[in-house]
């Protein structure tokens, strides 16, 4: 891998050099992206939603010509539509939905995944976003938009509540339902936004109502918030949806908006990081960062006297964890929006003291300081872990949420696109750029 060597400053090559995962990893002949960097990855479904929409900002900064972004995008749009929907196990999907991972060459169910729904709804995000933003005459545009339509119009979303109210998370072949329903704040917001949204099988109103009645509200480090402990829960929604200023029920009863929850989870993270209650290495004021990620494997170390557990690819979180001492540059940068007066001096930070974290994709999945190095060549390369790969789950949030920081893109895009403001007003948003409440249903 070659080492970047520009500023950490630079966004502009932060965000290019992240955006080369989905041009140089991505299957050609079926727009499929891996999960990651390693040999043998299946493509994930959400990385091919996170490309899909990555390809309007790479017109817009000059990354790929407008014509190079159509063509990557028209391929990956007539594979989903020509691949096989069935009950089957082999299949690329059913009822609309499709598998969380599928083979790079092929696109065919890998590895036994469950037929996803918020993998699909991250897809489905892609697809709408391309939709927004491919809005001339042109026959390549109008069949960007043709397909779009027509692969999110197909997703059957009554049949993903197998007869509840919360929608579940998924589906196998061979036995049917997960036991598990979206509940507690989340990724979801943007599942329920698309499933609510949806002119053929939407969900009806009462699911969202079912789904918010299971967050939870909390006070840390005196801020009070709607909690989750990942740091990617505040941030996945809102590569699409600009939650500035609008409010459901649940936000307008506590007088604030999505937006600036996040904000205050963002500022939890770093005071978290201040005060280490578990005193790993490393964590401070421009240190900071916990999310899911991978992490150095599962494992025993003692420490200076502590016994430490460690773990591999994880959904860690603050203040009650699980915190191995793992910490995602890449989660830091996607709060971009949210705080730039904390994030801007954490991404200095991080490329300064740990420079071996930046290669050629921009930063690596994760790094951490307490974990000791197995060698002297692990070593020579700084101290502690650090993962030698990326995530395409990882990769997208950087390039859209640098490009929402910057310009706006993603949220002016998405605020166009009908389906997205149908859910949203479904739901009970209103104010700001939605307006007055709409009759509900």
């Amino acid at each position: 891998m070659r080492k970047s060597s520009k500023k950490p400053e630079d966004l502009g090559q932060l965000e290019r050099d992240t955006f080369g995962y989905f041009i140089h990893e991505a299957n050609p002949a079926n727009g499929l992206v891996p999960d990651n960097t390693r040999y043998g990855s299946p493509s994930s479904i959400a990385a091919v939603g996170l490309a899909l929409s990555t390809y309007p900002v790479g017109v817009e900064r000059r990354y790929l010509t407008r014509e190079e972004a159509i063509e990557r995008t028209l391929t990956t749009l007539r594979f989903f539509s020509k691949s096989p929907q069935g009950p089957e196990p082999d299949t690329t999907g059913y009822r609309g939905f499709y598998y969380h991972f599928l083979d790079m060459k092929i696109g065919r169910r890998s590895n036994g995944s469950e037929l996803s729904t918020i993998d699909s709804a991250i897809l489905f995000a892609g697809m709408l976003c391309a939709a927004a933003y491919f809005d001339t005459k042109s026959p390549g545009e109008r069949e960007i938009r043709r397909l779009a339509d027509r692969l999110y119009r197909r997703a059957d979303w009554r049949w993903a509540l197998n007869g509840g109210k919360a929608v579940s998370h998924g589906w196998l072949p061979e036995r049917g339902f997960l036991p598990y329903r979206w509940k507690g704040y989340n990724e979801a917001l943007l599942l329920y936004a698309l499933g609510l949204g949806s002119p053929t099988h939407p969900l009806p109103r009462k699911s969202y109502t079912a789904w918010t009645s299971t967050y939870q509200w909390r006070r840390l480090y005196g801020f009070e918030f709607l909690y989750a402990g990942p740091l990617f829960i505040h941030q996945l929604s809102q590569i699409w949806i600009d939650f500035r200023a609008i409010q459901d029920d649940f936000m307008r009863a506590k007088g604030i908006d999505y937006f600036e929850n996040s904000r205050r989870a963002t500022y939890v993270q770093q005071k978290y990081a201040i005060r280490n209650p578990r005193k790993y290495k490393g964590y401070g004021e421009f240190i900071w960062g916990i999310s899911a990620s991978a992490g150095p494997g599962n494992a025993v170390r003692r420490i200076r006297g502590v016994r430490r557990r460690f773990y591999d690819y994880l959904g860690r979180g603050v203040p009650s964890g699980p915190d191995d001492g793992t910490l995602s540059p890449w989660a830091v940068v996607a709060s971009l929006p949210f705080a730039p007066e904390i994030v801007l001096p954490t991404i200095q930070a991080f490329t300064k003291k740990y420079p071996h974290t930046r290669s050629e994709y921009g930063f690596l999945c994760s790094l951490n300081p307490t974990f000791p190095s197995d060698s002297e060549s692990d070593a020579s390369k700084g101290p502690g872990w650090v993962s030698q790969g990326y995530y395409g789950l990882d990769q997208g949030p950087v390039v859209l949420m640098i490009e929402n920081y910057r310009s706006g893109l993603l949220w002016r895009l998405m605020r166009g696109s009908p389906y997205l403001v149908r859910g949203l007003r479904r739901a009970g948003f209103s104010g700001g750029w939605l307006g007055k409440p709409a009759g509900r249903r």
